[in-house]
C-alpha cells in the first residue's frame, strides 16, 4: 500500500503529464510491471528504479510484482499468458529468454514469438567475487587452487549466465575442481558466500557494487570488455587471458504478444526517455548497470536476443550443459 501511494505521488509530480480520457489506454486500474525473480536481484532492482518514471511519464500507477521461480521461468510464463491489454509488461531478462532458451530441453513459451519485445533497458557484466578475507586475492590465486583442491562458486541456478562463464572459466583455466552450486536467485547465494558455505559467487555487479566499494567483497575478475570507471581497481577476464567471458547480461521492456500497436509504440518511444530520467540515470551509473549506446528498439531488440540465443546455446552443447 504504501508503494502504491508513493508512485501515485509520483505520477502527481510531473505537471508535463496529461491523464488518460476515458476509454483510452491506460485508463483503467494500475499497470503490473513483472519480475520474475525475488527481491533483492538484478531483475527487482532495475524494476523499482524503472517504475517511478514509468507511472509519471503514463499517468497511472505502476506495480512491480515480484513472480519468482524456475529461474525466472515462472514468472516470463505468467506475462506470456497475460492479456495483451497493455496492463502487464515483463522485465524481460537475458538469463530467461535468452540463458534457460539455451540450456532447457522445453519452455512454456518461445522467447521471441510469444511476446511483444518494445526495446532494451540496461546491461550490467558478470563479477567473480570471494570475501574480503578470502585467501584468493587474485583471479590466479583463485584458479591454481581450484586446480588442487574443489573451490565452490554460487550462481543463481542451474543453466544462468553466472553458471556458464563459470564453466567456461573452468575449462579454459583446466581447474577441474572448480564446482558448481546453484542457488533459487542471487539472495540466497550471498548468504552463503558470506556464511564461508561457498568459497566464491558469480553474479551481476549491479547488486554487488556496494560491497565492492567498502571492502566487504573482493571482485577477481569482471566479464565487461574495459574496465568500469565505477570500479577501476577490477580487472576484466579479458585482460587476464579470458576474452571468451566478456558479456554481459541485459534487461528488457517486454510485453505479452498482440501488443495493440499504439500501445507498443508508445512504450517503445517512452524507453529512451526513461533512461535518461536524472534519478535513474544516476542511480545506474551508481551501481555499473548502463543503458547500451544507441539503445536497440523493437526489431533491433529482438535482433540482439536471437543472435545471443545462438551464441549461448553453442556454448552450452559444447560443455553439455541441460537442465533435466
Amino acid at each position: 500500500m504504501q508503494r502504491r501511494h508513493l508512485l501515485g505521488l509520483a505520477a502527481l509530480a510531473v505537471p508535463a503529464v496529461v491523464r488518460a480520457q476515458p476509454g483510452a489506454w491506460p485508463s483503467r486500474g494500475s499497470i503490473r510491471l513483472v519480475a520474475q525473480f525475488p527481491p533483492g536481484g538484478l531483475v527487482d532492482t532495475i524494476s523499482r528504479l524503472i517504475a517511478p518514471p514509468m507511472a509519471a511519464a503514463l499517468g497511472q500507477t505502476v506495480l512491480v510484482e515480484n513472480r519468482a521461480g524456475a529461474g525466472g521461468v515462472i514468472g516470463t510464463d505468467f506475462v506470456a499468458k497475460s492479456p495483451a491489454d497493455g496492463y502487464t509488461f515483463l522485465v524481460s531478462h537475458a538469463s530467461v529468454q535468452v540463458f534457460s532458451t539455451a540450456t532447457l530441453p522445453t519452455l512454456p513459451f518461445d522467447p521471441v514469438a510469444d511476446f511483444t519485445h518494445l526495446g532494451m533497458l540496461v546491461e550490467a557484466p558478470n563479477v567473480l567475487i570471494v570475501k574480503a578475507s578470502s585467501p584468493y586475492r587474485t583471479l590466479a590465486d583463485y584458479l591454481a587452487a581450484a586446480k588442487a583442491t574443489p573451490v565452490r562458486y554460487g550462481s543463481s541456478g542451474i543453466g544462468s549466465a553466472p553458471h556458464l562463464l563459470g564453466v567456461m572459466l573452468g575449462a579454459e583455466a583446466q581447474a577441474r575442481n572448480l564446482d558448481h552450486v546453484p542457488y533459487r536467485g542471487s539472495a540466497p547465494a550471498m548468504q552463503d558466500l558470506m556464511a564461508g558455505t561457498i568459497e566464491s559467487m558469480i553474479d551481476p555487479v549491479t547488486t554487488n557494487v556496494a560491497m565492492l566499494k567498502d571492502g566487504t567483497l573482493r571482485c577477481l575478475g569482471i566479464s565487461s570488455p574495459q574496465r568500469l570507471p565505477q570500479l577501476p581497481e577490477v580487472p576484466t577476464f579479458a585482460e587476464q587471458g579470458f576474452g571468451r567471458l566478456t558479456s554481459s547480461q541485459w534487461l528488457g521492456l517486454s510485453a505479452p504478444k498482440g501488443l495493440p500497436e499504439p500501445i507498443a509504440e508508445k512504450m517503445t518511444a517512452l524507453i529512451p526517455t526513461l533512461l535518461e530520467t536524472p534519478v535513474l540515470k544516476q542511480r545506474c551509473e551508481e551501481l555499473a548497470t548502463l543503458p547500451r549506446k544507441p539503445t536497440p528498439l523493437g526489431a533491433d531488440f529482438v535482433a540482439v536476443m536471437r543472435e545471443d540465443i545462438g551464441i549461448w546455446t553453442g556454448i552450452a552443447r559444447q560443455f553439455n550443459i541441460v537442465q533435466s
